[in-house]
């Protein structure tokens, strides 16, 4: 079953010892996303500039992508965009805590929108909307600023910590109707039949089972196939959805595409292919925003061993 509103986890069931470390950092999640939001945003970048400086395998797995998706760049260039890249995900850590901690209506005047009634208008056609986006850093605030606007279902991984999965649903219900695990495709496809817009990111490698191999940045990437799929319940429409954080680090500026036209095409590569293009055009406006620490080229065609992540970091 797909969670909603009524049925948030009671934390009282989490005061074991063991969670002790878990309620400490939720604490200190708390306390920050209620400072200065200037404050936050340099808070933001030092956790990033710590994370550059100690996670030294996830460095290596952003320079690796980097070093495929952008090989028109010098190694001072990427270097440079490895940075900001960290610096952006620090950010987005405290933008998580907000949007976990805050009423997003505190930062309704930090949002502009363009192309929201491309949204609505497909909406208003009642037959769903397939909104797709991509893992940006600001993917959880910008969810919680477009509730602001339109409610939507969201689909999601599962996190192993069982208190910080709770924390997270819970707090993803207060502006999301249904909150849908990833693996609940029926629960997903209801959404969609029920002329519900559903949230959904395709963009990063769960494996071989229901992907094809097509370019991501030039580069063969396995590609689920699912989103095609999903679009063909009820017709639905499928809307592109670009979330950015401003240059200048003052706000959001959530964009929204007119609906895809001849999709799906009945040809799974291609269609794949095509939201891959989609994404990448998004990514190279601010490449710098998107969560390149992602192993997004682990899984190969010819096995495990042709993975360009180095071997101890291929079962992570």
């Amino acid at each position: 079953m797909s969670s909603t509103s009524s049925d948030r986890t009671p934390l009282s069931r989490f005061y074991a010892p063991r969670y002790w470390p878990t309620w400490l950092g939720l604490w200190t999640l708390w306390l920050l996303a209620h400072l200065p939001f200037p404050l936050q945003i340099q808070l933001g970048k030092a956790i990033g500039y710590l994370s550059y400086l100690f996670a030294r395998e996830r460095r290596e797995i952003c320079r690796i992508n980097l070093q495929l998706c952008f090989p028109e760049l010098s190694e001072s260039e990427r270097h440079g965009l490895l940075r900001r890249t960290f610096l952006s995900n620090g950010i987005g850590v405290m933008e998580a805590a907000m949007s976990w901690c805050r009423n997003p209506g505190d930062f309704r005047d930090r949002v502009t929108l363009s192309g929201l009634e491309n949204l609505r208008q497909a909406r208003a056609e009642g037959r769903g909307v397939l909104l797709v986006c991509a893992h940006f850093t600001t993917l959880e605030f910008a969810g919680a600023l477009l509730s602001l606007f339109e409610k939507m279902d969201v689909t999601y991984r599962k996190h192993n910590n069982p208190l910080f999965e709770a924390v997270m649903s819970n707090s993803r219900k207060r502006f999301y109707p249904a909150v849908i695990e990833r693996e609940n495709v029926r629960d997903a496809y209801r959404s969609l039949q029920q002329g519900h817009i559903l949230w959904y990111a395709p963009d990063q490698d769960y494996g071989l089972r229901h992907s094809v191999f097509v370019p991501f940045f030039g580069v063969q990437a396995a590609t689920i196939t699912a989103t095609a799929r999903f679009a063909r319940i009820n017709d639905s429409a499928v809307v592109f959805f670009s979330h950015y954080r401003l240059a200048d680090n003052s706000g959001y500026h959530l964009e929204f595409s007119q609906p895809l036209e001849d999709y799906p095409s009945g040809d799974e590569e291609a269609d794949a292919a095509r939201i891959n293009q989609i994404i990448e055009q998004a990514i190279r406006r601010h490449p710098e925003q998107y969560l390149w620490l992602h192993k997004r080229f682990k899984t190969q065609a010819a096995g495990k061993f042709a993975s360009p992540y180095p071997q101890k970091f291929r079962q992570q």
